[in-house]
C-alpha cells in the first residue's frame, strides 16, 4: 500500500503504540497482529511498546508550556519518539480501559511527545489549534472487562472522548476509528481468535483509506 509523499519516499508509515506492562497479554497479540496486517500491505511499521522501552512517562516542568514550541527533548528517547511521530502517515494506539483512562506511560507519551511544535501550535492560549501532524488517521484498539451497555450507561465512553475529541483531533488528526474487546478475562481462545481477524480487517481498512 502505498501513499504520496513530500520526502519522496512511498510507503505508508504507520506507528503502533501498545501500552501494557505485562509481556504476552492480549494488548500485545493485537498490536502483533495488527502490525503483521500492514506489514503484509507494504507499509513501513514501526513498533513501540512504551512499559518494555522504559519510556518515562513523568512531564517536566519545562515541558509544560501550550502555546510556545516545546524546548527539544532533554530524554534520547523522547526526542526520537517527536521525531517519529511528525513523519507517520497513521498511527494505532493499543491500550486497555483502565478507570476510565489510557495507562499513565501512554498519558505521558501524549503529554511529552505530542508538544506544541512538533505536534500542534497555538496562538494564543485560549485560541483554536492548528494540528502539524501528518497523520490523518488513526485507529484506537482497547480491551475491556466492562460490558458495552454498561460502559455507555454509567460511564458515558470515557476513552472515546480522549481519543476523538480531545488529543487527536486537536493534532490534526480527523479520521479517529476505534474498537473495543470487550470482556476480556472470561473470552474464549475462540472469542480471541475473531478479534484478532477483526483487528487485521481493521489494521487493512485504515491504510486502504490512504491508499491515492
Amino acid at each position: 500500500m502505498t501513499t504520496g509523499r513530500t520526502d519522496g519516499t512511498t510507503s505508508t508509515r504507520v506507528g503502533v503504540y501498545v501500552a501494557h506492562p505485562r509481556p504476552g497479554s492480549f494488548n500485545h497479540a493485537l498490536a502483533a497482529a495488527v502490525t503483521a496486517e500492514l506489514r503484509a500491505r507494504g507499509c513501513a511499521v514501526t513498533v513501540h511498546d512504551l512499559y518494555a522501552e522504559g519510556f518515562d512517562p513523568l512531564l517536566s516542568a519545562a515541558e509544560t508550556a501550550t502555546v510556545a514550541s516545546a524546548p527539544d527533548a532533554e530524554d534520547p528517547l523522547v526526542a526520537r519518539h517527536r521525531a517519529e511521530v511528525a513523519g507517520l502517515d497513521a498511527l494505532v494506539l493499543v491500550h486497555p480501559n483502565w478507570w476510565g483512562m489510557p495507562p499513565a506511560v501512554l498519558t505521558g507519551w501524549v503529554q511529552r511527545v505530542l508538544v506544541p511544535g512538533v505536534a500542534y501550535k497555538l496562538g494564543t492560549a485560549d485560541g483554536e489549534p492548528t494540528g502539524l501532524l501528518r497523520a490523518g488517521r488513526a485507529l484506537v484498539l482497547n480491551t475491556s472487562d466492562t460490558p458495552a451497555d454498561r460502559e455507555e450507561r454509567e460511564f458515558g465512553d470515557p476513552l472515546q472522548r480522549v481519543w476523538a475529541a480531545c488529543v487527536l483531533p486537536y493534532v490534526g488528526v480527523t479520521d479517529v476509528r476505534r474498537k473495543v474487546f470487550r470482556t476480556v478475562t472470561d473470552s474464549t481462545a475462540g472469542t480471541r481468535e475473531g478479534w484478532l481477524r477483526e483487528a487485521r480487517a481493521l489494521a487493512a481498512d485504515l491504510v486502504g483509506a490512504l491508499s491515492p
